[in-house]
């Protein structure tokens, strides 16, 4: 790049990576850079890591300057392609300078139309940047990871959490699953001077039992089956989410056809997890796989012989 920066590289995104990839990359490294939320020895590197992504953030989420960028290696259109002018207000936001009107028109080196550029990043974060020229006008936003037990995710559950506000009493809900994050308004740290309070973020850290994974609604699991069973056909029993079960597993009796091959795959609905908001569950895949013997017995050799000859 011109300007010796890959932002790509800043937000771990490939060129191809939509808006919305942007989004989702900026925000998970932000909440992980923020200084607020390291020890006091890591804020030094904090800080610096924190200006690098959202100066990549600020370039790859605009249309405009995201094209420029991949053109010419730069979003800065004073490079080497002369200066706009206009009237506007400008300062400190965060790791880098800005410019914005009061109109909707264009100013320096940042647009941003009739609006304050604060209140989108204060209401994502919850804060001012470093070096902001304005007081906080809200407390700060907490973040924490949850381990919550596999039944708990299933049928949801209520909690009583220690957090650096204090004790606070939440709802999670039913059909959580493994990397949910859950918003509780107002339930961070107390803002200055009677202003309101920084959020909680709690993400959820749910194992998924022995035998299976969960992906979104549905269940994915491999399924052994004999020899006899895949020529002949038959039924195997294989793990569910089970509502009427106090440990929210149980049993499901699946059909396996004549001629099975190894790897095919069988479907049985409405067994996954409960909808997340929803109604009703997801679905179980079930992958096959054919257990040859080791071992065989004359006879079972003879017969063997005799199937390889039909």
């Amino acid at each position: 790049m011109a300007n010796g920066k890959d932002y790509y590289k800043v937000l771990g995104i490939d060129k191809s990576a939509s808006e919305e990839d942007v989004k989702k990359a900026y925000r998970k490294l932000a909440r992980e850079h923020h200084p607020d939320v390291v020890s006091e020895k890591d804020k030094e590197a904090a800080e610096k890591r924190f200006k690098e992504i959202n100066e990549a953030y600020r370039v790859l989420s605009d249309a405009e300057k995201r094209k420029m960028y991949d053109t010419y290696g730069t979003a800065d259109p004073n490079q080497g392609f002369g200066g706009f002018s206009g009237a506007g207000r400008g300062g400190q936001w965060g790791p880098f300078t800005y410019t914005y009107t009061s109109n909707g028109g264009n100013a320096g080196n940042a647009e941003y139309g009739d609006f304050d550029p604060f209140d989108i990043f204060e209401s994502m974060f919850g804060f001012r940047g470093f070096g902001g020229q304005r007081a906080p006008r809200r407390g700060k936003s907490l973040y924490y990871q949850l381990n919550v037990e596999f039944k708990e995710a299933v049928f949801g559950v209520e909690k009583e959490v220690a957090v650096e506000s204090g004790r606070v009493k939440i709802k999670i809900p039913a059909g959580a699953r493994d990397g949910l994050e859950l918003k509780f308004t107002g339930k961070g740290m107390p803002g200055p001077s009677g202003t309101p309070a920084g959020d909680l973020f709690i993400t959820l850290k749910v194992p998924s039992p022995k035998g299976f994974k969960v992906v979104g609604d549905d269940l994915y699991l491999v399924s052994e089956i004999d020899i006899v069973t895949a020529a002949l056909g038959g039924v195997v029993e294989v793990p569910v989410v089970d509502l009427d079960s106090q440990d929210a597993l149980g049993k499901a009796k699946l059909k396996i056809p004549a001629g099975t091959q190894y790897g095919s795959r069988f479907l049985v609905r409405g067994r996954g997890m409960p909808r997340l908001h929803g109604r009703g569950q997801g679905d179980v895949m079930v992958q096959v796989t054919v257990m040859v013997p080791k071992k065989l017995s004359k006879k079972q050799k003879d017969l063997l012989e005799e199937l390889g000859t039909l």
